[in-house]
């Protein structure tokens, strides 16, 4: 905001200046054609009435030569040559030719010896003498010789003042207010940044103006609520949790009495399945506030030890070793993200092809398949909670839709990002990018 009104106040002074120039010109303008036409009027009486006009002295007010006392080539002032001829004309006065010059003065130049000293000083304030030449119808030519100031320092030194004046006036005070306003919500904007529900943190201390003392106490209350509101779903998600986990262990203990080893098979990887939901759904409800910190992994051991996981239970999956790499993630969930992405691959493509890449801004984990692969345009949609695309995946493969939504928060929280692409040849790829 201080900038802009920097802005707009230099565009204002260089319109001022402008404005200053243009009446400085008309200034000039009148300052020259006004004591001129009135001393060529009076010459042009007095020649008329048969009286002497000056004819030799080079300072001389009004003098009558036979030639224009002007080089031709010399650069004229065609303003004040057009004023002049209209102002004669309007006083009666018949002329032909006229012309102008601007000469420079300066403290020794030979002509002042014969000039008083008040003449002299004025002249070297103004800096030049304005020669005016006219020439009367019967040949014979009219000149005066004039102040003429060339000196525009005068005014860029009072546009400088007044700009310097108007910066501190407007400026100064609006860069205190701006300090005062801005501090109060930077710091704000940085507690906002930094809020993590289930972290204790110090309110915002209250200052600056009023309106933003009020935001900071709003931003305080609602941090309080948002954090109670949070407390309140993690009780109830326990609560749920355990309230659903109760009569599937109490299920899972009545089937052992059912005689059909296929039906009690059937039935065990029902409830082994809904308990899986379960997990699912109450740890993404939970994701926003982990109870695991972050710390320092090797990432190239974490995702060896889930694929020996794996192949401990005769799945088939492979992984390139790959040397240490150093990162900071919660590995419970990073864990609990690469299971996921695993058993997608091992479900619908039967096996699972593991990789571990790094350069120096990020890791990649890339877990491909040859399964189905999934359609171009609902490579997105797979990522969204309880989102199963059956036309593609086989139903006999169960699930709800939940492995996918919840490696991508965990990624996502971890600072990452899941992306899906199909593979060459059949199969699909989910990479895996973490910052280091």
């Amino acid at each position: 905001m201080a900038l802009l009104i920097a802005v707009a106040l230099f565009v204002a002074q260089a319109i001022n200046f402008g404005l200053l120039l243009q009446e400085r010109r008309q200034a000039r303008l009148d300052q020259a054609t006004g004591p001129a036409v009135t001393r060529i009027v009076d010459a042009d009486e007095r020649i008329a009435a048969g009286k002497k006009i000056g004819a030799g002295g080079t300072w001389s007010r009004t003098r009558l030569l036979p030639a224009s006392p002007i080089p031709p080539g010399k650069e004229r002032l065609t303003e004040i040559e057009q004023a002049l001829r209209a102002a004669l004309i309007d006083a009666g006065v018949k002329v032909q030719r006229i012309e102008t010059q601007v000469i420079p003065i300066s403290p020794n130049d030979p002509r002042l010896r014969y000039v008083s000293q008040a003449r002299i000083e004025r002249l070297l304030r103004a800096g030049a003498e304005l020669v005016i030449a006219v020439e009367r119808p019967d040949g014979e030519w009219l000149v005066i010789n004039l102040a003429w100031s060339r000196n525009n320092s005068i005014i860029l030194w009072r546009l400088f003042a007044q700009t310097a004046i108007l910066y501190g006036v407007v400026l100064v005070p609006l860069l205190w207010a701006g300090r005062r306003i801005s501090r109060p919500l930077r710091r704000l904007a940085t507690a906002a940044r930094d809020f993590h529900p289930g972290t204790a943190t110090e309110p915002i201390v209250e200052s600056g103006p009023q309106d933003v003392r009020d935001v900071i106490v709003a931003f305080n209350a609602l941090r309080l609520r948002v954090t109670a509101m949070l407390d309140e779903k993690d009780r109830m998600l326990g609560a749920i949790g355990h309230d659903l986990r109760t009569p599937l262990a109490a299920l899972r203990v009545r089937i052992e009495s059912v005689e059909d080893d296929t039906d009690r098979a059937k039935m065990a990887d029902t409830i082994a399945e809904m308990n899986r939901t379960l997990d699912d759904i109450l740890s993404l409800a939970r994701l926003g506030r982990p109870s695991e910190p972050p710390t320092e992994v090797d990432l190239a051991a974490l995702v060896d030890a889930v694929v020996e996981d794996f192949r401990d239970l005769d799945h088939p999956i492979s992984f390139e070793e790959a040397g240490r790499l150093q990162i900071r993630l919660r590995p419970s969930l990073m864990r609990r993200a690469l299971r996921n992405l695993i058993e997608n691959a091992l479900k619908y493509g039967g096996a699972a092809e593991v990789t571990l890449t790094a350069t120096a801004q990020a890791a990649t984990i890339a877990i491909c398949d040859r399964g189905p692969g999934i359609p171009a345009d609902r490579l997105g949609d797979v990522f969204e909670a309880f989102t199963r695309l059956e036309t593609s995946r086989n139903k006999e493969t169960g699930g709800i839709g939940l492995g996918l939504a919840l490696a991508r928060a965990i990624v996502r929280e971890a600072g990452g990002d899941i992306a899906l692409e199909n593979r060459d040849g059949g199969g699909l790829i989910a990479r895996i990018t973490l910052v280091r």
